[in-house]
């Protein structure tokens, strides 16, 4: 992995993913885009009992969104569930308990959802960063079952229900970290050489940019984006990355700041007149990649990343369906 991307990256990141960088970014904000009601509209939100997820079913839920939190602790997803209403005086919030990592439990809840509900938006939210390398039950890598094969799982479950709804959206909350990473389509769960869980979660960040453009090329009455919170202080950063957190507590942004552009991504008129599959940075779409940076795939591999998590995602779905 090339020094000069990292380099490049950080430099890049202390310019415009700190505090600092959204209120430069803020300044340019239309904040009529945010002024609207969205009831009678139905929203997921993965990961949403604490960080940018809270954050983002907070806003939604204030605007009388319904709003459905997927969590995997019990407790802790009650608890969001009643700051959420709290803080919005919205009791349409609803708690669903799903642990990503589990292929044969994300297909279930996609299964359940779809019969009983409606969907208007989907806001995949939940990631993990285990920094040593962990099979889940299933001998998946933990980082990847998470962040890539969970999410591939829910959006392509959801896609058919999207679809019978007025203005359905994707959202894919990824990182500015896949910045550093080129798609590798040969080792998806790192079983070749030494594991690090910050580049693997960066790898899983890019694969998650990536598909949110095949499926916004495959499903066009959906629209698509990914993007970038910049760097906030979240539950999640201090247990995954305690040394960058260290030493950039005073420039994170809040959660808020974190969530903004999921939220505008999931709400507003402006975001749904964007193209379908771009990628998202305080309310505007940025190039996937640095310059100079080497970090593009060829259509072939994305196409054979598309492959391998179809044949994955069916694995556990057959399995499923016949026990």
């Amino acid at each position: 992995m090339s020094l000069y991307r990292n380099t490049v990256w950080f430099l890049k990141g202390l310019q415009e993913y700190t505090k600092s960088g959204y209120e430069a970014a803020a300044r340019s904000f239309v904040e009529a885009d945010l002024e609207v009601s969205v009831s009678g509209r139905s929203f997921i939100i993965t990961g949403a009992n604490s960080g940018i997820g809270k954050a983002a079913a907070c806003e939604i839920a204030k605007r009388g969104g319904t709003v459905h939190l997927v969590c995997r602790n019990e407790d802790r997803a009650k608890e969001a569930r009643k700051d959420v209403v709290e803080q919005s005086k919205n009791e349409n919030v609803h708690v669903h308990l799903v642990d990503m990592s589990n292929p044969r439990k994300v297909w279930e809840f996609a299964s359940g959802f779809s019969q009983n509900h409606n969907l208007h938006v989907l806001i995949n939210n939940a990631g993990c960063m285990v920094n040593q390398r962990e099979l889940t039950e299933d001998d998946l890598e933990k980082n990847f079952a998470t962040n890539t094969l969970g999410t591939y799982i829910l959006t392509t479950a959801l896609i058919p229900t999207l679809k019978k709804s007025e203005n359905p959206r994707v959202i894919t909350v990824s990182s500015g970290g896949m910045l550093v990473q080129k798609l590798n389509v040969e080792d998806l769960q790192f079983e070749e050489g030494s594991f690090d869980g910050t580049m693997a979660y960066a790898q899983n960040k890019r694969q998650q940019v990536i598909m949110t453009e095949q499926w916004a090329a495959q499903h066009k009455e959906v629209h698509f984006s990914s993007m970038h919170p910049g760097w906030a202080d979240t539950p999640a950063v201090r247990s995954s990355m305690p040394d960058f957190y260290a030493k950039m507590k005073n420039k994170l942004r809040t959660e808020a700041q974190g969530a903004d552009t999921a939220v505008w991504l999931a709400i507003s008129d402006t975001a749904s007149r964007q193209p379908s599959g771009l990628f998202f940075q305080d309310r505007k779409a940025v190039s996937t990649h640095l310059p100079l940076a080497c970090s593009r795939s060829s259509p072939a591999e994305d196409q054979k990343l598309m492959s391998k998590l179809e044949e994955l995602a069916a694995k556990f779905k057959y399995y499923d369906i016949h026990s």
